[in-house]
């Protein structure tokens, strides 16, 4: 897969065990490694190291001629042919070990490579460049007999290998005879033979993969990039805790020469629920069900306003700070770490929460369903919408210097107690039924009254404002109106004119605290084909979306944005929203399975 023949920086597979996850180029270099998980110190940073070489893990091939990168079908192994002028070719296969051991998921915060002569006498250099602190070089080093630390900050990294470690040290080019292993990970003596043991566990994470896709339930039509989709999503959940960070990266910007550079490892309660949705629908459950884990922990707490994102460790600070040591992608800084949207109001944050919840309540093949202890919980983050839902907010999109009553904000709200409504009566608490309807009710009236422009004929982004705003596209999804609602349809239409650049819809075009956007925001381009198909506009809605999947990166996956007229993504990666979009769209698209196989037979 190819990106209509443009070269792309992004242009990285994911790899992972659901504790950590590092991105690999096309040529098998790793440019971006947090360890020992999702929101530590990069060891490899070179992803954001401008034009300096370091921070990185590669394999270089003399007289390298060509590459080739994919991964392996329905894994998150990624295999990496290089060939030289000569007929020499090597394989290198990189993967995070994640399987079933002792009864529980062995996924140590460990990679591991494997680098295999194929054709000819190759010759490589194995170059390991780490870092720590967001960027400084790693200079202190210890070698043993099969091993080196590497020594800088709070993390040590070992590296064991079979492969002649003087030759790694150096990055001397020599000859590559055999097969050879790396590992890195934590500092703890590698106790067993490197490369049988780095065969037993590809093969065992190969096996693992294949058999968690092979019970996705995924439509007839664009079958692979669903499956792909599926694997980015769960290998962005901290399985420890049940968090889901949006990104694995942290400051890639929303555009070329933009300061719009934020950090992503963390779970946005937001954008969580719109990745267990996505996964719910494929029949993978058990993401949901360590996510409701995680959101009770920070539900028993919500006596005061709900933080809008969290670490993957619940109450982290996320106080953000400018890492001086990294340049930037491409050049582009300032590099952030942490957040400062934690500190924000976003009152759609409990309406997240609750909806991300309900299937718990209505699932049957769950162990544990959901019950009125559970409910109770939710009932806190109800209340606190029900108080909130007409109260300026920073919004959906994060407005740093902004506070408006934001239709989104107040619609999650609504759907907040809509759905509580709907678990009581499921519950036969009829009284509490009684009451969250009654309070649904009244916030849905006074949404359409004050969102409605009725002199443009369209709902609009804030209460008072005319700007447009593509998240009234998910208002028919959430059930605040019927698809066939005239406001509904006049809104999409309307959104389709102004928010349209080249085929492309912008969230919105409005200037913000930033100046006017740049880039589309791909969540956004999904929800607009979502609506064009609930309101019968399917032709229009796949034509989008076959488009979408070919501006996919060469191993289908998608950031944040993509810019109208290059068709560059750009933005944090690889991007969750998106990724989530794949898969929702294609199961709203796609012909059914008993419906294509009877046309191909008549």
């Amino acid at each position: 897969m190819s990106v209509d023949g443009r070269g792309q920086d992004l242009d990285l597979a994911l790899i992972g065990n659901c504790r950590i996850g590092a991105l690999v180029d096309r040529r098998a270099r790793i440019v971006w490694w947090c360890f020992p998980r999702f929101d530590s110190d990069p060891i490899f940073s070179h992803l954001l190291a401008g034009d300096e070489e370091k921070g990185f893990c590669d394999v270089v091939l003399a007289d390298c001629i060509s590459t080739t990168s994919q991964y392996v079908r329905n894994t998150a192994v990624v295999e990496t042919v290089l060939a030289d002028a000569r007929g020499g070719q090597v394989r290198i296969t990189d993967f995070a070990p994640r399987f079933e051991h002792y009864e529980r998921t062995f996924r140590p915060p460990q990679l591991i490579r494997r680098i295999e002569p194929i054709a000819g006498l190759p010759r490589i250099a194995i170059r390991v460049r780490p870092t720590y602190a967001y960027g400084r070089s790693v200079t202190e080093y210890a070698l043993g007999s099969n091993h080196i630390r590497y020594m800088g900050g709070s993390e040590v990294m070992r590296l064991s290998s079979d492969a002649p470690l003087s030759y790694i040290v150096a990055e001397t080019t020599f000859a590559l005879t055999r097969p050879v292993s790396v590992v890195l990970g934590q500092d703890e003596p590698f106790r067993s033979a490197i490369d049988a043991t780095s065969r037993e566990f590809l093969d065992r994470t190969r096996d693992h993969w294949l058999g968690w896709v092979r019970h996705l339930g995924v439509p007839f039509e664009w079958q692979s990039a669903v499956v792909r989709a599926a694997l980015t999503l769960k290998l962005c959940s901290f399985e420890e805790t049940g968090a889901i960070v949006a990104a694995h990266t942290t400051s890639i910007p929303e555009a070329s020469g933009t300061s719009r550079n934020w950090d992503y490892r963390y779970c946005w309660l937001r954008d969580a629920f719109f990745v267990i949705d996505a996964l719910n629908r494929l029949g993978a459950t058990q993401t949901m069900e360590s996510y409701i884990n995680y959101i009770t922990t920070i539900a028993v707490e919500a006596v005061h306003p709900l933080q809008p994102v969290h670490g993957i460790v619940p109450f982290t600070p996320l106080d953000e700070v400018v890492a001086p040591d990294l340049k930037g992608f491409r050049g582009h800084g300032p590099v952030r770490v942490g957040n400062q949207a934690a500190a924000q109001v976003q009152h759609d944050v409990y309406g997240s929460v609750v909806l991300g919840a309900t299937q718990m309540f209505v699932d049957e093949r769950l162990p544990k369903m959901g019950d009125e202890a559970l409910f109770k919980q939710l009932e806190l983050l109800g209340e606190n919408a029900r108080r909130v839902a007409l109260e300026p907010d920073a919004g959906i999109w994060e407005y740093r210097n902004r506070a408006r009553i934001h239709t989104y904000s107040a619609t999650l709200c609504w759907a907040a107690c809509d759905r509580l409504g709907q678990i009581a009566m499921r519950l036969g608490l009829n009284e509490r039924a009684q009451y969250w309807s009654m309070h649904a009710g009244e916030l849905r009236s006074k949404i359409l009254e004050n969102a409605w422009d009725a002199k443009r004929g369209v709902i609009t982004g804030a209460f008072g404002h005319d700007d447009l705003d593509a998240s009234v596209l998910l208002f028919a999804e959430l059930g605040l109106l019927a698809p066939t609602d005239e406001r509904f349809i006049r809104s999409c239409d309307a959104i389709g004119r102004e928010l349209m650049r080249n085929n492309r819809i912008m969230r919105y075009t409005a200037a913000d605290d930033f100046g006017a956007p740049e880039t589309a925001f791909l969540v956004c381009n999904f929800w607009y084909m979502d609506a064009l198909a609930t309101i019968g506009r399917r032709e229009q809605a796949r034509d989008m979306f076959i488009d979408i999947l070919n501006r996919r990166n060469a191993f289908g996956l998608l950031s944040e944005d993509i810019h109208p007229i290059t068709g560059e993504l750009w933005g944090n990666f690889p991007q969750t929203y998106s990724m989530a979009g794949i898969i929702n769209t294609a199961m709203r698209l796609s012909a059914s399975w008993e419906g294509a196989w009877a046309r191909a037979s008549s």
